[in-house]
């Protein structure tokens, strides 16, 4: 397929672009580089079907693609709320350009949400279902918000222009691809701890979160984009073993071989006290479910970053 991927030069769009273009497909990869790295693109250029477009996607899209999966958007908070007001933008008006696009193309879309949309949840594990509990005026809302408005806008279109529209709803994912000042836990802890500096664990270190190896993931979304079935529902992507801050930064000193100790720090505003998916959809629907577990995930992310900061 001839296939645009929006935020190809991110963590989870260069993962995604390489997948493509390994399964021979002829990928476009469009990016601002205002997150992704110059450097993903470069090695993506090592294959015959890449091109790269320099572009922001709060302009216009053009090009004739028979798949457009959208994945332009600061993914960390220190990132997203370092400018509230495009990352807002950037959500709605990006999903905009990608729907127009497509509409006119008659071509397939992918929406990387997030499990974010369910805020700080009141049920876990979150079930597409679930509508969420967020605050639509709080720091975080600007990606929160902007990805439950894109969610809005995709199936709009979808019953609208009877458009073939996939949404899936990405759980917290690390791995090779992750750049160092990420802003993410795993990657800060992992930093951290390679550096010998303490690892910051926000709040009391009890909240938990579900962390799904990047291989695992991607084989989650390309399953998601050529399932042939037109999915009418948002779609749960990650791990469903939960684990707390606290249980995180050990696993990490351990594979690491630190002698970091961990300090706390007061929890920002809004962070969710728990996040794990329930992936019963992604199972029935796509036969997917993650295979690697947090051990062999975090010494391969150890390894990745171990020879990142020794460049």
């Amino acid at each position: 397929m001839r296939i645009l991927i929006t935020g190809a030069a991110g963590f989870l769009g260069f993962n995604l672009s390489k997948r493509f273009l390994a399964e021979g497909h002829v990928v476009t990869g469009l990016d601002d580089f205002t997150t992704g790295s110059s450097k993903h693109v470069k090695e993506l250029e090592s294959f015959e079907n890449f091109r790269f477009l320099f572009q922001d996607v709060r302009e216009p899209l053009h090009g004739n693609f028979e798949g457009v999966l959208n994945f332009a958007c600061p993914a960390s908070p220190v990132h997203y709320q370092s400018d509230p007001v495009r990352t807002l933008e950037t959500n709605f008006l990006g999903m905009v350009n990608v729907l127009r696009l497509a509409k006119d193309l008659n071509a397939r879309v992918l929406q990387a949400s997030t499990s974010e949309v369910y805020g700080d949840p009141l049920i876990s594990p979150q079930v597409e279902s679930y509508w969420g509990n967020v605050n639509p005026i709080g720091i975080r809302s600007c990606y929160d918000e902007g990805k439950r408005a894109a969610e809005t806008l995709c199936y709009d279109y979808l019953r609208q222009h009877n458009m073939d529209i996939r949404v899936i709803r990405i759980f917290n994912t690390y791995g090779p691809g992750m750049a160092i000042g990420d802003g993410r836990v795993v990657s800060n802890f992992i930093v951290q701890a390679l550096k010998g500096e303490d690892l910051t664990i926000y709040g009391a270190g009890t909240q938990t979160r579900s962390f799904c190896y990047v291989s695992d993931l991607i084989d989650g979304i390309y399953a998601t984009f050529l399932n042939r079935d037109n999915l009418k529902s948002p779609i749960n992507l990650g791990n469903p073993k939960e684990y707390t801050m606290i249980e995180l930064a050990e696993h990490i000193v351990d594979a690491t071989k630190s002698k970091s100790k961990i300090v706390y720090a007061s929890l920002p505003s809004d962070d969710p006290k728990q996040r794990c998916p329930d992936i019963s959809l992604a199972k029935s629907q796509l036969s997917w479910e993650p295979k690697t577990n947090l051990e062999d995930g975090i010494r391969k992310t150890v390894d990745y970053f171990r020879n990142l900061l020794q460049q």
